[in-house]
């Protein structure tokens, strides 16, 4: 009888988790990474319009509420931009933007990176990270039961709002272009994506 032989079946061997201290060899002047799914994961160079809409959203939400609570404005949150976060296991991230309530990180923490979970994120697409910050980071995100996250994409122009609930985000507020809105949690202030990109937002819109 004749013998069949069939084919040996390859295996490609299973790439090994990144670890923190993967990430923390980097040399501080060249990490620009994160760790996702545990993956080590190098984020995207910032084009002049994603430079633009981190600094001009992060300038006109540090005036009313990067203070202690009192005065004519809310205050109550610290702000952080491109800080490194661990989330969970295998999950390390520099959100564009993130917003703590003082009540829970009443002091700034020593430990690094951050293990205190953000009560706000905000990521600004670029089109080589759109897959990660709107699929794998928001799984994580929802998860660990963020409770706002939102979704700035600076060449469409648009924000995406989403509110924690037990049944996952849910979307919540959306605006595009000039419209303005009073987007959660920071409803004390307006706010356009094109006021942003062009630095014309101000506490008096």
């Amino acid at each position: 009888r004749r013998r069949i032989l069939t084919p040996m079946a390859s295996f490609a061997p299973k790439k090994p988790r990144a670890s923190l201290e993967d990430l923390l060899r980097i040399p501080e002047s060249e990490r620009f990474h994160e760790i996702i799914d545990g993956e080590l994961v190098q984020k995207a160079m910032p084009t002049i319009r994603h430079g633009g809409a981190q600094v001009g959203l992060a300038g006109r939400l540090a005036g009313p509420y990067n203070r202690r609570p009192g005065g004519r404005w809310p205050g109550g949150w610290r702000f952080a931009t491109e800080t490194e976060i661990t989330f969970e296991e295998g999950q390390v991230y520099r959100p564009d933007i993130a917003g703590w309530r003082r009540e829970r990180m009443a002091e700034l923490p020593a430990e690094y990176p951050v293990t205190i979970r953000p009560d706000w994120v905000c990521e600004i697409l670029s089109p080589s990270n759109e897959r990660n910050d709107v699929v794998k980071k928001m799984r994580t995100y929802q998860r660990c039961g963020l409770p706002h996250y939102w979704v700035l994409d600076p060449v469409a122009e648009t924000l995406i709002v989403y509110r924690w609930t037990d049944g996952g985000f849910l979307l919540v507020q959306s605006a595009q272009g000039e419209e303005r809105i009073f987007a959660e949690p920071f409803t004390a202030v307006s706010i356009s994506v094109r006021g942003l990109l062009e630095g014309e937002d101000d506490d008096e819109a």
